[in-house]
């Protein structure tokens, strides 16, 4: 269990911001209503600088001390959306272009 001196010297090197937005991914789904909606409403930033601030926390080291299963189940999460992107950026394309002289047959 962690003591009181030891929550506040972690509490000051996250910021508010930083620990709200751990906590708000921690809870989102008992918010009412679309997760953007609540994005925008509780910190009045657009979704895409949410995404871009909530990346930037969980790279933090005091972030993985604040709640380390939220902070590597994101970090898990982040790293199985990049991988799917790369694979589908280096897939081979199976569909031969067609050439003006030729008929698309499906």
């Amino acid at each position: 269990m962690t003591s009181s001196p030891q929550l506040s010297a972690l509490a000051s090197e996250l910021s508010e911001r930083d620990v709200r937005i751990l906590a708000f991914e921690r809870d989102w789904s008992a918010a009412a209503g679309p997760k953007e909606d609540s994005i925008r409403t509780q910190f009045g930033v657009s979704v895409t600088r949410y995404y871009q601030l909530l990346n930037a926390v969980i790279d933090l080291p005091a972030a993985v001390r604040h709640d380390p299963m939220l902070v590597g189940r994101l970090l898990r999460a982040r790293h199985d959306r990049l991988q799917l992107r790369q694979q589908r950026a280096f897939a081979p394309s199976y569909r031969r272009p067609v050439g003006p002289d030729e008929e698309l047959t499906i």
